[in-house]
């Protein structure tokens, strides 16, 4: 009988507890960013709440397929970053429990909202995409509410443009209004100014009553050509006029018909039935246009093989023995006014053939964009729904790898990869839908690139790897560039074991007779041997026995309550007992370095610098041995 273990509960509450808040607050993030994109237009238009609790909702569904990746990778780091930070990471590998086995009930519950999200894409987010791009062409065709500024034009009002001086907000009265109306076109515009006016709005909110008080009244009289002086126009002075204004400030749902050609109102199988006619459509536009080119541009009618042999025997028949024809005779004939008119003629065919290719080339373009448009959203489909599964093979892994958990590294660095997803995805819509990459290339390759980040990172998590130790990196750059690594020794408080200056003084001794004799016979200030470096490379085992000598007596030392002693010990260096020979410790590295000449001059001339160095070293460790010899003279001397 199947059992879940008591580490499993415990592993999958804490990651469903943490994906719960993580993705409620992804979620909203999300939705205010939508917001924003689309504030203006909600904001003045009057629209009921119910409308947008509707938008809000629709949106919401819309918005789940992608918070749902950011929201597992958020929810991952910090559920293992939190057990590595309180070592019940540690506690569970020492019980023998790999990471992968960890990872089991969390891989089936990712995914499981991996299917969920393609549910939502492909079921619920087309119905909810189409209702909300409804609501939004609904929202843009609804005339804002009116707020007629003060000392600017306003023109919400279609066919008027209304300036308003001075508002008395305790009367509502308009004051100095100066009105342009177009209402019977722009060659009859009607200007009207008034002392004051009154805007109020019907019963029915259809139209707009506009009361003037004491104004005058212009328009014109006929259509006139600009360049004409004296035109007549109409002025009438009035005490109280009256105009009543078409204004719907309802809110009216459109109708959905204008959605058919997106993608995103579509499921996968719609998509694909779009994509086959749109493919016939395109065939036939490619039908259609070569034969209008061919009969109306290019004056060819269509003929079979045996027509075309025929009018080319022709047409050699007739110009037998012509070898050039009188063109500029016939121009020369035909007069000033011909000449214009022919090239006048050819210039206007040019012109319209360039136009109608301009315009087939746009119609199949479109076409094919609108094909791009939909494969990319039927990928999209599937490689949204896998991003739940590697943002969870990057986020956990990398949470057991940086042990650290809250909000406050995992966040940045789940943002961080979530905005190198989000870049490379849109970049790659973008390339698509302008038609300069594949569909399944530029849908597939965020996936493509985040895949091996997520193995290795699961591969390096699994083997307890040090990826992220920041002193293994530096380390290493201290290797590669050839930095020395100091001593820091400070007197002990409490000592239970005193040196033993007399036996140490002879180490001391021997050691700087060893010193002295490898400094001797290496010779390392000549430059190395090429071959020896890289084909006949060696160990120094002298300088590793100098290196293990000098770490016992600094070690034995390090108890001595003499400051002298320990400064000493301080001034002596740390060895490095292989760089001085190869590059590395690998043969065939070692070979493959040598045979690249410039790779390899790099590493003769740091090997070199690295003999030099030691012979320094050497150097100082006998004058800091000759100076710990005579301080243990010195205490040898006092307790004698």
């Amino acid at each position: 009988m199947f059992h879940i273990k008591k580490l499993n509960i415990y592993i999958i509450k804490n990651f469903c507890l943490l994906f719960a808040g993580t993705f409620f607050v992804c979620l909203f993030v999300f939705m205010m960013q939508f917001l924003w994109k689309y504030v203006d237009e909600l904001i003045g238009k009057g629209l009921t709440m119910d409308i947008l609790a509707q938008f809000f909702y629709y949106a919401a569904l819309t918005l789940i397929p992608t918070s749902l990746p950011l929201a597992i990778l958020l929810a991952a780091l910090i559920s293992f970053g939190n057990l590595g930070e309180s070592f019940e990471l540690l506690a569970i590998k020492a019980a023998g429990i790999s990471l992968m086995k960890v990872l089991r009930p969390l891989i089936l519950i990712v995914t499981i909202l991996g299917v969920t999200s393609f549910y939502f894409q492909n079921v619920i987010a087309p119905i909810s995409w189409n209702k909300l791009y409804t609501l939004l062409w609904s929202m843009r065709q609804t005339s804002p509410e009116l707020d007629i500024p003060e000392g600017a034009f306003y023109n919400e009002i279609q066919g008027y443009n209304v300036y308003v001086k001075k508002k008395d907000k305790e009367t509502g009265l308009l004051k100095d209004v100066t009105i342009y109306s177009f209402a019977d076109g722009f060659q009859n515009a009607h200007i009207i100014v008034s002392d004051s006016a009154r805007l109020d709005m019907s019963s029915d909110k259809k139209h707009l009553i506009l009361s003037l008080f004491s104004g005058e009244q212009f328009e014109n009289l006929q259509n006139s050509p600009s360049s004409s002086i004296h035109i007549p126009y109409r002025r009438e002075t009035f005490v109280n006029k009256q105009l009543v204004i078409d204004f719907d400030g309802g809110f009216q749902m459109q109708d959905a018909g204008f959605l058919s050609s997106r993608a995103d109102t579509k499921d996968m199988w719609k998509i694909r039935e779009s994509i086959d006619s749109m493919i016939v459509e395109k065939d036939s536009l490619h039908t259609a246009f070569y034969t209008d080119m061919r009969r109306n541009t290019l004056k060819a009618p269509e003929m079979n093989q045996n027509q075309i042999k025929k009018k080319a025997r022709r047409a050699l028949a007739e110009t037998k023995g012509i070898t050039n024809l009188p063109f500029d005779s016939i121009m020369v004939q035909m007069g000033r006014e011909g000449r214009i008119s022919i090239i006048q003629n050819a210039k206007t065919r040019m012109t319209n053939a360039k136009s109608d290719f301009e315009f087939k080339q746009l119609v199949i373009k479109e076409n094919e964009r609108q094909i791009a448009a939909h494969w990319a959203n039927w990928h999209r489909k599937i490689t949204l729904s896998l991003a739940c599964l590697v943002f969870f093979f990057i986020g956990a892994p990398l949470g057991a790898i940086i042990r650290k958990g809250g909000l406050g590294l995992p966040v940045i660095v789940s943002v961080v990869i979530f905005i190198i997803y989000y870049i490379i995805d849109n970049t790659a819509y973008r390339q698509v839908r302008s038609l300069q990459i594949p569909a399944w290339f530029g849908m597939w390759l965020s996936t493509a690139i985040l895949v091996p980040m997520g193995a290795w990172l699961t591969y390096k998590a699994n083997k307890d790897s040090t990826v992220f130790n920041m002193d293994a990196y530096r380390n290493f750059f201290i290797r590669l560039f050839g930095l020395r690594a100091h001593r820091s020794m400070s007197m002990k408080e409490v000592i239970i074991d005193p040196p033993a200056y007399p036996e140490l003084k002879e180490e001391l001794a021997d050691l700087n007779r060893q010193c002295r004799a490898y400094a001797k016979k290496s010779g390392l200030l000549k430059p190395p041997s090429y071959v020896k470096i890289f084909w006949k490379s060696q160990p120094d085992t002298k300088v590793q026995q100098i290196s293990e000598k000098l770490e016992y007596i600094i070690e034995q030392l390090s108890n001595s309550r003499n400051r002298i002693i320990i400064g000493e010990l301080n001034e002596m260096p740390i060895l490095v007992s292989s760089a001085h020979t190869s590059p590395f410790v690998t043969k065939w590295k070692n070979v493959i370095a040598g045979i690249f000449f410039p790779l390899g001059a790099f590493f003769f001339f740091r090997i070199w610098r690295y003999r030099i160095r030691l012979l320094k070293d050497m150097r100082k460790i006998i004058e800091c041995s000759d100076t710990i010899q005579e301080q243990i003279s010195l205490i040898t001397a006092k307790t004698a």
